[in-house]
């Protein structure tokens, strides 16, 4: 599952890519909700790997030139979050 909550708020269309993307990379079964993207393999004995997941989260990220606003992390069990980069201030 990954949680997209934070990606949506910036930008509802980047949702509809993000799918398309996972599941020609994947081949597996994608399907993107309100606030998540769950992820299922098409044969069961063939588990989807997690890190292998969070490289093409970030992949995406940099070919949609997301990386400077958000960035992909671990969640609890299982779960990748993309979240948005706290920016520092300059003083």
């Amino acid at each position: 599952m990954i949680d997209i909550s934070e990606l949506r708020k910036m930008d509802p269309e980047e949702i509809g890519e993000l799918e398309k993307f996972l599941k020609e990379k994947l081949k597996a079964d994608v399907k993107a909700e309100d606030r998540e993207i769950t992820v299922k393999p098409e044969k069961k004995d063939e588990p989807v790997k997690r890190d292998h997941i969070r490289v093409l989260l970030k992949k995406y990220l940099h070919k949609a030139e997301l990386k400077e606003d958000f960035r992909v992390i671990a969640g609890p069990e299982n779960t990748l979050m993309i979240k948005e980069r706290k920016l520092s201030e300059a003083k």
